[in-house]
């Protein structure tokens, strides 16, 4: 089976080599690119399946070399995700405006990036195994003016919600739950992944609410989410 190409830009080595640690399966074949201009070669010459860019390199930057990909005719069916350093609404903008498929900011959190890996490739992904928790859940997108929920299952990549206050998919949250364990507080930053829509049903044998994906989360809380779980001897929710 001929591997899936990604194409990976970025002229830090640093992110060049923490994005590759994103990927360890068989099919995919890793192309990396330092320079805009290196990257339209390679893109010509290689047509991977998927492209991260970064905005901001020398000789070429991001948003010009995804506005050269999208302008050809051959090559603008290519997903291009563009990669910003934070949260510019100028950046943002440069992107959106040279017909980018997406945008990740850093620093970029494992599993969103590969949410959207998946999104693009659609490749089945290892999950994160959920277990059945039920939580008193603080989100909204201002954290002065949280809502409260209940969780239906929890797991290190994110928590279900039982609640008929349906945001649309993709907003961004700050979410805030406690772990009764030890009391112990887990707070990042999320965003709504998906919904099980009193209209449409996605998943049966949930009641109507949200899938919050966990985005930032510090390895301590991601640690503790783990040890609460073996602790708690939870059950898998199927």
């Amino acid at each position: 089976m001929n591997k899936l190409k990604i194409l990976l830009v970025d002229d830090v080595q640093f992110f060049l080599e923490q994005e590759k640690t994103f990927f360890d399966r068989d099919e995919f074949e890793m192309l990396l690119a330092r320079t805009g201009n290196e990257a339209l070669t390679i893109v010509k010459d290689e047509r991977p399946d998927l492209v991260f860019m970064d905005l901001y390199m020398p000789d070429m930057d991001g948003d010009k070399c995804c506005h050269a990909i999208k302008s050809d005719e051959e090559l603008r069916k290519t997903p291009v995700i563009m990669v910003t350093r934070g949260v510019d609404e100028d950046d943002f903008e440069r992107c959106w405006q040279a017909g980018c498929d997406d945008i990740i900011v850093k620093p970029i959190n494992r599993h969103y990036f590969l949410a959207v890996t998946n999104k693009f490739l659609k490749m089945q992904q290892r999950k994160a195994p959920r277990f059945v928790a039920r939580l008193r859940v603080q989100y909204g997108r201002d954290q002065e003016t949280l809502l409260t929920d209940y969780s239906i299952n929890l797991s290190t990549g994110g928590v279900f919600i039982e609640t008929s206050n349906l945001l649309p998919v993709d907003t961004p949250l700050t979410i805030r739950f406690i772990l009764p364990e030890n009391e112990t507080s887990v707070r990042c930053e999320g965003r709504v992944a998906w919904l099980n829509h009193p209209e449409l049903i996605r998943n049966p044998n949930l009641p109507v609410g949200m899938g919050l994906q966990f985005i930032n989360i510090s390895l301590d809380d991601m640690n503790v989410i783990r040890q609460f779980m073996k602790n708690e001897g939870l059950l898998p929710f199927w």
